[in-house]
């Protein structure tokens, strides 16, 4: 048995740098990956689901579950969107 098999892994920012990185070693390890990602920039300008998507694809391929989710944290309403979509992940 892996590590997190069985668990559910909300990381944010997952859609690159750090957060993908930790993304793609959770699911290494059995985790299901809830990938939050607002898609903005660094300097918060923007918007894209690309590199998200990205990330779940790529999960996905490696015979992992993933799904992506864009809430923000920044708000508790957004916020509180994120618990309810990862735990779609495991279906």
């Amino acid at each position: 048995m892996r590590l997190l098999e069985g668990k559910v892994a909300v990381i944010t920012g997952s859609g690159g740098g750090i957060g993908r990185a930790e993304a793609l070693l959770f699911a290494r390890h059995g985790a299901s990956v809830l990938i939050n990602d607002t898609g903005g920039a660094r300097d918060g300008s923007g918007s894209s689901t690309d590199l998200a998507q990205a990330v779940a694809a790529e999960i996905v391929a490696g015979g992992g579950k993933a799904l992506v989710n864009h809430d923000s944290v920044a708000t508790v309403e957004s916020a509180a969107r994120i618990v309810p979509a990862a735990m779609a992940v495991n279906g």
